[in-house]
């Protein structure tokens, strides 16, 4: 392949080099150009000019131009001009078709631009850099699939500079914001003033990081030892999280899974910890050269790391079925379920370089190599897939959601409308639409409840299915009637029908010769007085940190005997019609240390 911008060495070389800084340095101005116009035309002080008010057609263009200049900085020399600029377009087309999906499929609630949700925008930086760094090594060798060697320089390499760019750009910045810090004190404001103008840092911002993408590409060699470093300090980290992950999978069958699933965010938490065994274990592995092999002691750890994940995944799919099986699917398992699809072919990969030497000679962890390659086409696959009609999380969970309540598995009166109405975008306010209609009277009303709500935190299930859990002290105490009957999520109570019990104990706290109701939670304490239409909160009180560490519990605090009523000086203060509650100050007395006879 013809490289304009090198020599035979495979250096940049004097007119390589300017010419690769003129390119970049022009595609860093061209995006900061473009992202600036966007920018323009969503804040305008009357109204969206376009494209801001065509939202699908924003959101393509704000992908694709905030994702694809940054893959030209890396190809620019790296790729024949021809083959950049194919793989140019057809990246910008994906993105603006990922971005364009992303916005038509969003509800008009609190719509404003970018118009892109968080997981679009990650997952489609994710698949761009692993496509890139898929096609880059093979274009080079002009096969289908390169050698794991190059994948692995390529990739490497190009994370340590990007790493290293946006450091630069951000200490830029720092610097910018010191020298305009410094001008002020003498009263000059001008750099404040510039810097404040997004004329000049949107365009500044991508020309600089333009600058550090080329600064770092002159000397690869540079980069290369950079790499190394980090890749060799990573390695060792290794050794912790096997031991962690180790020590973990044994205490389960002594503790069970209760502890796991009741945290709520047990598959995120089991996957970030599979994730982090894989990414280890290849800074550890690295190109799988002989001359390379890591220490004996981290070739075992990769070892034992490779099988680990094994159970890490199991653990994540019996989860994810769990909550599918009790509460349907919702879009972040959708996802949740892909990345646990990814997971499964590297556990199988990874587990089978680990332990085919028991029965077949290979060189140590070899088959790690075509397991990456296959897991990283099979990620960007699955990317494309979720965020494309093809396996749209928000239709997916819809329909779902809709068949279980139709089919009985959830009541009209437990049904999640408030997903639909808020987080599962056009497509569930359509189903929602549809449930307005139905036949059966009781969704249907429940339905056009949600569908006029004005928050999303108005939810159709007002009332918990249990009721608070109160635990009246001291022991044998009786609460009155009626004080732990269900409440909405406006009441205090509500939140003791979690999975933590509250406190309450009875005091006079105004000596009028009838009992309050101090009720605890955790981190506060709600005081509730007797009212003509039932018990109603009257204040809240939270202990300073002078007590030490168990004052974070303020149930333990109010199981004390030493409760009482602290009077205060001073009132509240009234300020027109409006009234300023007082707020105790915190002094903590100063800790004496003990004097040592």
């Amino acid at each position: 392949m013809t490289d304009p911008f090198h020599d035979q060495t495979g250096r940049a070389s004097l007119g390589g080099a300017r010419g690769l800084a003129a390119v970049r340095l022009g595609i860093g101005l061209i995006q900061g150009l473009l992202l600036y116009g966007l920018w323009r035309s969503a804040m305008q002080p009357d109204a969206m000019t376009w494209p801001a008010n065509n939202p699908p057609l924003f959101a393509a263009l704000a992908l694709a131009c905030a994702f694809t200049p940054v893959m030209l900085l890396a190809g620019v020399g790296r790729l024949s001009i021809r083959a950049l600029a194919i793989w140019g377009l057809v990246a910008a087309a994906v993105l603006a078709l990922l971005g364009w999906h992303d916005a038509a499929q969003q509800a008009s609630d609190y719509f404003r631009p970018p118009y892109l949700r968080f997981p679009v925008v990650a997952f489609s930086a994710a698949a761009l850099f692993i496509a890139h760094h898929l096609i880059v090594p093979a274009v080079a060798s002009r096969r289908w699939i390169a050698d794991f060697d190059d994948y692995f320089d390529t990739a490497w390499k190009a994370g340590v500079q990007l790493a290293l760019s946006l450091g630069f750009t951000g200490a830029f910045w720092l610097l910018l914001f010191l020298g305009a810090a410094l001008f002020h004190v003498i009263g000059l404001s001008f750099l404040s003033d510039l810097i404040g103008e997004e004329w000049f840092s949107i365009p500044v911002t991508c020309l600089v990081f333009a600058v550090a993408v080329q600064l770092t590409d002159v000397r690869a060699g540079l980069i290369r030892g950079v790499r190394t470093v980090a890749l060799m300090l990573l390695s060792w980290l290794l050794l912790v999280i096997t031991v962690l992950v180790a020590g973990f999978l044994i205490a389960l069958p002594f503790t069970g899974l209760d502890g796991l699933w009741k945290t709520g965010s047990a598959t995120a938490l089991v996957l970030s910890a599979a994730a982090a065994l894989i990414i280890l274990i290849n800074t550890a592995y690295q190109d799988g050269r002989e001359n390379n092999l890591p220490p004996v002691v981290l070739r075992v750890a990769v070892r034992v790391a490779a099988v680990l994940l094994t159970p890490l995944i199991l653990i994540a799919v019996w989860g994810l079925s769990l909550r599918i099986g009790q509460h349907g699917l919702t879009p972040d398992r959708i996802i949740a379920s892909a990345c646990a699809l990814v997971g499964a072919v590297y556990a199988a990969g990874y587990g089978w370089a680990a332990l085919s030497p028991f029965w077949k000679k290979t060189a140590w962890m070899k088959p790690l190599e075509r397991t990456n390659v296959a897991a990283a086409v099979l990620t960007v696959g699955v990317i494309l897939a979720l965020f494309s009609p093809l396996l749209d999380p928000a239709r997916l969970s819809v329909s779902d959601q809709v068949a279980r309540l139709k089919r009985g598995a959830v009541s009209a009166a437990d049904f999640d409308y408030s997903f639909l109405r808020w987080n599962a975008g056009r497509t569930g306010q359509r189903a929602l639409a549809d449930l307005a209609r139905s036949r059966d009277a009781d969704i249907a009303a429940r339905a056009k409840r949600a569908q006029a709500s004005t928050s999303r935190y108005d939810d159709e299930r007002a009332t918990p299915p249990g009721k608070p859990r109160i635990t009246a002290w001291p022991k044998g105490a009786v609460l009155p009637e009626g004080f732990d009957a269900p409440v909405s999520s406006g009441d205090p109570r509500f939140a003791c029908s979690g999975t933590e019990d509250c406190v309450a104990v009875m005091r006079d706290m105004n000596g009028d010769g009838r009992d309050e109701i101090l009720l605890a939670a955790r981190f506060q304490i709600t005081l509730f007085a007797a009212e003509a239409d039932g018990w109603k909160p009257q204040a809240d009180y939270r202990a300073n940190g002078c007590a030490g560490p168990r004052t974070s519990d303020h149930r333990e605090l109010l199981k004390s005997s030493d409760v009482a009523p602290v009077p205060s000086p001073w009132p509240d203060l009234k300020l027109g019609a409006a009234t300023a509650h007082r707020q105790a100050r915190i002094d903590c007395p100063p800790v004496i240390a003990p004097v040592n006879p």
